[in-house]
């Protein structure tokens, strides 16, 4: 995470109303959407066709600690998210905290609904006041692929948020980057439109 980390430093330095956030990150970035207090970027993939992305976040009136337990909580996230077809953890390991979880969403008609296998792991750095969440696809012998789903193999998520005070008062910017290969090909209308949809 040492470059989402580098991002978000830049980031915080600059005044969220210049416009000059896209300057400071790394070559082939380009803007997809830019809101007050959310951005999205996106750049190639290199031999693809595909984007890693990049969004750049903030809330003054959510604590660290919620917006990150909310990210975690796979329980809540089956009553907010009305794509989610199946979520649920699979495996822990409890020496390094990880955990296996099986993610099944429904995709646009006429595409067939996917399916992901990640391990995630996460943790709060007191220290540097930041809380880190990443996650990466994997194989598991509990979650065989079926012909109910297109699985995605290549998936990866780096999240890193700041408060802007602590974890337990209203405040921070979160900075995700991420890349996945849904397996579809979409004219890139439609990704930034996808993208910017949410």
């Amino acid at each position: 995470c040492g470059l989402e980390l580098q991002a978000l430093q830049a980031v915080n330095c600059l005044n969220a109303s210049s416009g000059t956030v896209a300057r400071h990150l790394e070559p082939g970035w380009e803007v997809v959407m830019e809101k007050k207090d959310f951005r999205v970027w996106k750049r190639p993939i290199p031999n693809s066709h595909l984007y890693e992305y990049r969004v750049l976040g903030s809330y003054n009136d959510v604590t660290p600690r919620q917006f990150f337990n909310v990210q975690l909580d796979t329980e809540y996230r089956k009553k907010w998210d009305s794509l989610v077809i199946k979520l649920e953890v699979v495996d822990r390991d409890v020496s390094t905290g990880s955990e296996v979880v099986h993610w099944a969403t429904h995709f646009p008609y006429p595409m067939y609904s996917r399916d992901y296998v990640y391990v995630r792991r996460y943790d709060v750095d007191v220290d540097n006041n930041l809380m880190i969440l990443v996650s990466r696809a994997v194989q598991h012998p509990r979650v065989p692929e079926t012909q109910d789903f297109v699985r995605v193999h290549a998936y990866q998520s780096k999240m890193v948020i700041r408060p802007h005070k602590s974890f337990d008062e209203n405040g921070f910017d979160y900075l995700l980057t991420y890349s996945d290969n849904p397996q579809t090909v979409f004219p890139r209308y439609c990704v930034n439109w996808m993208v910017s949809s949410g």
